[in-house]
């Protein structure tokens, strides 16, 4: 019998999810920052393993000036997700975290013990300190229960399904949204926030979910893993 699976984003993997019984849903079908319907769902559903790759998301202008939903809401469908996740049988629960939870200054190229050995970096610390609490309460759940939970830090992603609204868009979808304006328009010239200088890596969503998929067989320690190419 296939291992039941519960993905919280679409991640497409041909034959790799062909190993797995997927359960899936939308945000227009299952609010996770419900917590009622996220426990009817998990006591209905029960899945094996879950992958976390859901979270409320942004580029700058819109961590700024939301910090508030950026907390909130990514607090609520964490703590949702993983409670009833092991109340309801869950053998392994992979939280996806984010590069922004180390410090703003941390040594290139960012090692894992880089967390929380300073401050963070100010623009989307609300994301940061929900992605952070996520991280401790699986090393929680693993310490006080001996609950599977893996927590990994992918690079900066673009791909396929990306954002382009230009008030909420992450830098890649950013930027291509306003050479394609440009383009459009006749524009001369393209307004790019920033100096050009601070250090990037980008990772194709499409190795980002192999490397999921990889570590949801192979892994299982309480130590967070970073995921990149560089």
């Amino acid at each position: 019998m296939k291992p039941k699976l519960f993905i919280s984003a679409c991640l497409e993997r041909g034959a790799v999810l062909g190993a797995y019984e997927l359960i899936t849903r939308s945000r227009a079908e299952l609010d996770l920052t419900d917590q009622a319907a996220v426990r009817s769902f998990f006591r209905k559903e029960k899945p094996d393993l879950v992958l976390d790759a859901a979270a409320k998301v942004g580029g700058i202008k819109a961590n700024a000036t939301q910090p508030v939903d950026f907390l909130l809401q990514n607090l609520q469908i964490q703590n949702n997700l993983m409670e009833s996740a092991f109340e309801n049988g869950c053998r392994k629960f992979l939280f996806l975290g984010s590069s922004c939870v180390y410090p703003k200054l941390a040594t290139q190229p960012i090692s894992e013990d880089s967390l929380l050995t300073g401050p963070l970096e100010p623009t989307n610390e609300a994301y940061a300190v929900a992605k952070i609490a996520g991280i401790k309460l699986g090393q929680a759940y693993r310490r006080q229960f001996g609950r599977s939970v893996i927590s990994v830090m992918p690079a900066n992603l673009y791909g396929p399904g990306d954002n382009f609204d230009p008030e909420a868009s992450h830098v890649i979808p950013g930027m291509l949204g306003k050479f394609h304006q440009a383009k459009e328009s006749g524009a001369d010239s393209v307004l790019l926030w920033g100096t050009g200088k601070p250090l990037r890596e980008w990772l194709y969503v499409e190795d980002l979910a192999e490397a999921l998929f990889l570590l949801l067989e192979k892994y299982d320690g309480e130590e967070i893993l970073n995921i990149g190419s560089g």
